[in-house]
């Protein structure tokens, strides 16, 4: 695991606060040469005479909080590499992601799962055509507080407290404390992930669902904060938004083993069992400033992705 201290969640609250400025002052920027928000690279090209001060193209990512810090930091790096380019970044879920490059509304879908067949044929009804990029891997770090004793964990286990039929950490070999359930809401990919992965053990007939009891958390942030507080939680979470605040469990597929943590290694040669990849979707192939943009996604971009707590695409990626 790559663990985020104090000073690396504030130097990204700093980042994430200047990025914002500098969004609002291309978006300013934009407008004023007749780009606008939202405005493809067809309409920024027409602005190129202005200069390489000027901005010629404007791009609306938005989508899953899962991908929100490694798509804040992807937008900082082009932006300075590519002056002529506004990229605006916001979050919501992967479902708000979708939805809005669904209706039209972003270039850039932001999404922690695959869309769905429903949200597929509803996009063709609107004339869009989705396209998936594959942008960066990521595992799902299932977190509990720092004086829970617990250190490893079983899909089967984690399905049985999920869905309520084990309400005491003594029935997996921890104290006899009251489990404490945290989840994300179900608009966020990563909730839909774990429930067909680890509540439903990857069952594509299955028909649990999580516990009444468990509390939907409106943020990863959120997760964090109460893991942090509470000794009886436990939560589930992307590696990037894992802390040192918080004790990452092991996770085996059965009793037998073997207990892995989530790491760039364990992802990458895919012995952790709650793994999965992160993708960008755009509304047919991509054309100018957003090919070009996803080339360096795929590409140079990956030599951000560990430093954000991420996973690259290949072990060269970094």
């Amino acid at each position: 695991m790559i663990p985020w201290n104090s000073y690396r969640w504030a130097a990204l609250a700093r980042r994430a606060a200047a990025l914002a400025a500098v969004l609002a002052v291309g978006l300013a920027a934009g407008c004023a040469a007749g780009t606008g928000r939202g405005a493809g690279p067809q309409a920024g090209a027409a602005a190129g005479s202005r200069g390489p001060a000027a901005v010629v193209a404007s791009i609306q990512n938005t989508g899953s909080d899962t991908l929100l810090n490694l798509a804040l930091a992807w937008a900082e790096r082009y932006m300075v590499e590519h002056p002529d380019v506004r990229i605006s970044v916001t979050g919501g879920g992967s479902g708000t992601g979708i939805a809005s490059l669904i209706n039209g509304t972003t270039q850039i879908a932001n999404a922690s799962r695959e869309m769905s067949a429903e949200e597929v044929e509803q996009a063709r009804k609107n004339g869009i055509n989705p396209v998936r990029f594959t942008v960066a891997l990521d595992a799902i770090a299932v977190v509990a507080n720092l004086e829970n004793p617990v250190s490893g964990l079983t899909i089967p286990q984690l399905s049985d407290m999920y869905t309520g039929k084990v309400t005491r950490w003594s029935e997996v070999g921890g104290p006899s404390w009251p489990v404490v359930l945290l989840s994300r809401e179900s608009n966020s990919g990563t909730y839909l992930y774990f429930l067909e992965q680890v509540v439903r053990r990857g069952n594509a007939k299955g028909k649990e669902l999580f516990s009444p009891e468990t509390l939907l958390m409106p943020s990863s942030q959120g997760i964090s904060s109460e893991v942090q507080q509470n000794p009886n939680t436990i939560g589930y979470d992307g590696l990037g938004y894992v802390t040192a605040e918080q004790k990452t469990i092991a996770v085996a597929r059965s009793a037998n083993g073997p207990f892995v943590t989530p790491s760039v290694k364990t992802v990458l040669d895919k012995t952790y069992p709650i793994s999965r990849p992160l993708f960008m979707y755009t509304a047919g192939e991509p054309t100018g400033a957003v090919k070009s943009y996803l080339d360096w996604v795929q590409g140079a971009g990956q030599k951000l992705v560990r430093d954000v707590g991420y996973v690259p695409l290949a072990e060269d990626g970094r």
